[in-house]
C-alpha cells in the first residue's frame, strides 16, 4: 500500500515536469512513511511513497528495477497469491532479490506482457517503464480499489495516485463544470472524469501503454454479469450457501496475508461482523474496532459491535466520538482530500483510521457486500416496484403526507418519512430515472440551480447523457431486476464512493483497508446468483444472513440496516457552523463566481429551520467543494 506519481516527458517544454516531481512525490507522503524513492532516466521520471506491510526490508524499497536494468516498476497495493506466483516463476527459472510482491509483479510483466494482471488477486495501481522500448504500462485492480488519475497533452504524461501530485506536476487548473455538476448531485465526480479539465481516473480494470507520445486504452477486466444466466440459475440454494461460504472463507484468508498484524473494521452491521468471524477463526485475539457517537444514540453502532466482539475473544477497541472530536478531525480530512468528496461519512472513517492508523497498518472491512446482496433501503425499494408489491402503491399514493411531514437523518420517524417519500416519488419513474434518482442526493435541476447563470449551460452539456448511461449500462441490459441494479450500483457507487472514501481516509492514516467481498471469485459467483436468493420479501442479503447464521448474534440477523453515518445537521449548526459562515459568505460566493448566491442563501436558511433533510448535504457538499477551491484553485 503506497502512493505513486511519475512524468512521461515527450518533448523540452515536457521535461519541466521532471523538476517537480520531488514535490509531486511529497504530495503523497501520507500513503506511505517508511520509504521514499525516485527513478529518472532520459524522459521519464517515477516517484514511490511506501507503506510496508509485505516484505518490510530495504530491498524491496521502491522504485524497483530488474537486474539487468531494463524494467522499473511501481506498485500501490498488495498481490495476495504473490507467493504461488513466485514459486511458479522458480520453477521456470527465475530468480528472486527480494522476497516482496513487487518484484514478482515485474518478473510476470517480463515473461507475459500485459496479459499477467489477469493472473493476479488483489488490488493495486501500477506502472512499468521499459527502457529499451521507451514505454510505459500503467493499469488499475478490478474495480478500482486503488486510485489511479493521468493527464496528457502534446508535450507529456502525467500520472499519481492522487490528484494533489498531478496539481504538483503542473496539470492545468481549469475546473470541468459538467463534473461539479454531477458532484452536487452524487457528492462524488463519478470516472472517468475528475474535478479539472483534462484530469481522468483511469477506470477500474483498465490499462494504459504510452509510447512515441500516443496513450493506448484497453479493458482487462469486464464485471461478468449475464442477467439472463443469473435469472435462469438452476443451482440448488443449499449449494449456492455452501459455494458462498467457502469462497468468503478463502477471501478472509487471503486477506490476512501481511509481514505485519492484520486487523478490522467492526461497525456492528451484517458485513463487518462476518468477516470478523471468519478473521477470529485463524487469528488468535483479531484486533478490531468500532466508531460510535455516545451523545448520539440513532447513530451509534457500538453494542451490536460489543456483541461480536465478544462471541469472538477479539481485543477490541471503540472509538467514541462528540462533535468536538468530529471538528478535531475535519482539517485533517479537508486536507487529505485533493478532488472534492462530500461522503460525510468519510469524516467518522478518518477518525476511526486516525486512531487505528496509530497501531495497525492494515484491517479487513466489508466493503462491497450491501452491492452484492442487496444491503441498501433503495435494494429493497427496487424489488418493491418490481414486483408490484401492494404496500408500495400504497406509500404512493400517500406522496401528499410524506411531502408535508419533517424528513430528516437524525432520528427514526424523521428518516422513515424522508425515506417514504423518497420512495413515493421515485417509484412512478422509468428505471433509469428512478435509479439515478435514488442514487442521488439533489435532483438535476436543483444542482443547476446552484450555479451561476452562466455557468449552467457548460454543465449541462458536453456529453451529460453520454456520461451518465456508460455508469448505467447494466440497466439496458435484459431481462431487467434487482441484479441490474446492484451491477449498476458496483460501478457507479461501490468504485467512486465507497472504494475512494475507504482508500482516501485510510491511507490519510497510513492504514490499508482490505475487503474480501471484493475477492473478484466471489463477485464472479455472486453476480451469477438470482436475485432472489438476496432478497426474499423484506428479507435483503438473504443468502448472507442464511449462510452465517450461525456464526453471528441473534441480534444482529434481526436488526434493521443501518448506514454507516455521522449526525451530520448537528456537527453543521454546532461545531462545524464556522466553516458554514466562512465558506458560503455572500462576499466569497460572489466573488468566486461558480455558484448563485440566492441560491446558496436558500439553502444556508434550510439548514436552521430543519425541515430539509436533502439540505445537509448539500450544504456539506458546497462546503467541501470551497475548502478544496480555496486551497487549490486560489
Amino acid at each position: 500500500m503506497c502512493g505513486l506519481t511519475g512524468a512521461f516527458a515527450f518533448t523540452e517544454a515536457g521535461a519541466v515536469a521532471l523538476e517537480r516531481l520531488q514535490m509531486a512525490s511529497d504530495a503523497l507522503q501520507h500513503r506511505g512513511a517508511d520509504a521514499s524513492g525516485m527513478f529518472v532516466q532520459d524522459q521519464v521520471g517515477i516517484a514511490h511513497k511506501r507503506l510496508s506491510v509485505i516484505a518490510p526490508t530495504a530491498d524491496a524499497d521502491q522504485p524497483f528495477t530488474d537486474s539487468q536494468g531494463r524494467f522499473t516498476v511501481v506498485l500501490n497495493g498488495e498481490i495476495f497469491n504473490y507467493q504461488k506466483l513466485r514459486t511458479d516463476l522458480q520453477a521456470k527459472g527465475v530468480e528472486f532479490r527480494t522476497a516482496s510482491d513487487t518484484e514478482v509483479v515485474l518478473q510476470l510483466y517480463k515473461r507475459e506482457g500485459q496479459d499477467f494482471l489477469k493472473k493476479l488477486r488483489g488490488f493495486f495501481a501500477l506502472a512499468i517503464y521499459d527502457s529499451r522500448d521507451k514505454s510505459l504500462f500503467l493499469a488499475r485492480d478490478r474495480f478500482g480499489e486503488k486510485p489511479l488519475l493521468y493527464y496528457k497533452d502534446g508535450d507529456k504524461f502525467l500520472f499519481g495516485s492522487e490528484l494533489a501530485a498531478l496539481l504538483e506536476l503542473g496539470v492545468p487548473r481549469e475546473l470541468d463544470y459538467t463534473s461539479l455538476y454531477q458532484y452536487l448531485q452524487l457528492t462524488y465526480v463519478p470516472a472517468p472524469a475528475s474535478m479539472l479539465k483534462g484530469v481522468k481516473k483511469l477506470l477500474p480494470g483498465h490499462s494504459l501503454f504510452v509510447k512515441d507520445g500516443k496513450v493506448h486504452s484497453s479493458m482487462w477486466y469486464r464485471l461478468p454479469f449475464d442477467p439472463d444466466k443469473a435469472a435462469h440459475n438452476r443451482l440448488p440454494y443449499k449449494q449456492q450457501q455452501a459455494k458462498l461460504y467457502q469462497l468468503l472463507e478463502q477471501a478472509v484468508s487471503d486477506r490476512l496475508t501481511a509481514d505485519v498484524p492484520v486487523g478490522a473494521f467492526l461497525s456492528g452491521g451484517i458485513d463487518s461482523s462476518i468477516v470478523v468471524a471468519l478473521a477470529a477463526q485463524q487469528v488468535d485475539k483479531l484486533q478490531t474496532f468500532s466508531v460510535g457517537f455516545p451523545g448520539h444514540p440513532y447513530f451509534d453502532e457500538t453494542k451490536y459491535a460489543q456483541l461480536v466482539a465478544r462471541k469472538y475473544n477479539t481485543s477490541h477497541t471503540e472509538v467514541l466520538l462528540t462533535s468536538n472530536d468530529l471538528y478535531d478531525g475535519l482539517y485533517g480530512m479537508l486536507d487529505s482530500m485533493s478532488e472534492p468528496f462530500a461522503d460525510s461519512s468519510a469524516l467518522a472513517v478518518y477518525s476511526l483510521s486516525k486512531q487505528v492508523g496509530q497501531k495497525l497498518k492494515a484491517v479487513l472491512s466489508g466493503d462491497g457486500a450491501d452491492e452484492l446482496f442487496a444491503g441498501y433501503n433503495k435494494h429493497l425499494a427496487e424489488y418493491k416496484v418490481i414486483t408490484e408489491n401492494t404496500g408500495a402503491s400504497a406509500i404512493k399514493r400517500m406522496k401528499f403526507l410524506w411531502d408535508v411531514l419533517p424528513k430528516s437523518r437524525n432520528s427514526f420517524t424523521s428518516n422513515k418519512v424522508r425515506q417514504l417519500q423518497r420512495f413515493a416519488e421515485g417509484a412512478g419513474l422509468a428505471p433509469h430515472n428512478r435509479y439515478w434518482f435514488w442514487a442521488t442526493w439533489q435532483k438535476e435541476d436543483e444542482a443547476l440551480m446552484l450555479l451561476n447563470p452562466e455557468n449552467r449551460s457548460a454543465a449541462a452539456s458536453r456529453l451529460y447523457i453520454a456520461r451518465k448511461s456508460r455508469l448505467l449500462d447494466c440497466l439496458d441490459k435484459k431481462p431487467y431486476d434487482l441484479n441490474s441494479v446492484l451491477c449498476a450500483d458496483w460501478n457507479l457507487v461501490l468504485a467512486n464512493d465507497m472504494l475512494p472514501k475507504i482508500d482516501l481516509m485510510g491511507m490519510s492514516n497510513g492504514l490499508e483497508v482490505r475487503s474480501p467481498f471484493l475477492d473478484h471469485r466471489l463477485v464472479k459467483f455472486a453476480f451469477s446468483l438470482p436475485s432472489s436468493s438476496k432478497i426474499d420479501g423484506a428479507k435483503r442479503k438473504r443468502i448472507l444472513l442464511d449462510t452465517f447464521k450461525d456464526v453471528l448474534p441473534v441480534e444482529l440477523q434481526k436488526r434493521q440496516k443501518q448506514g454507516f453515518e455521522v449526525p451530520l445537521r448537528s456537527f453543521l449548526i454546532s461545531e462545524g457552523s464556522e466553516l458554514l459562515s466562512e465558506l458560503l459568505a455572500d462576499d466569497f460566493v460572489k466573488e468566486q463566481g461558480i455558484f448563485d448566491v440566492h441560491q446558496v442563501q436558500k439553502i444556508r436558511k434550510s439548514i436552521l429551520s430543519g425541515n430539509s433533510a436533502a439540505a445537509y448535504t448539500t450544504v456539506w457538499s458546497l462546503i467541501i467543494f470551497q475548502y478544496w477551491w480555496k486551497r487549490h484553485m486560489t
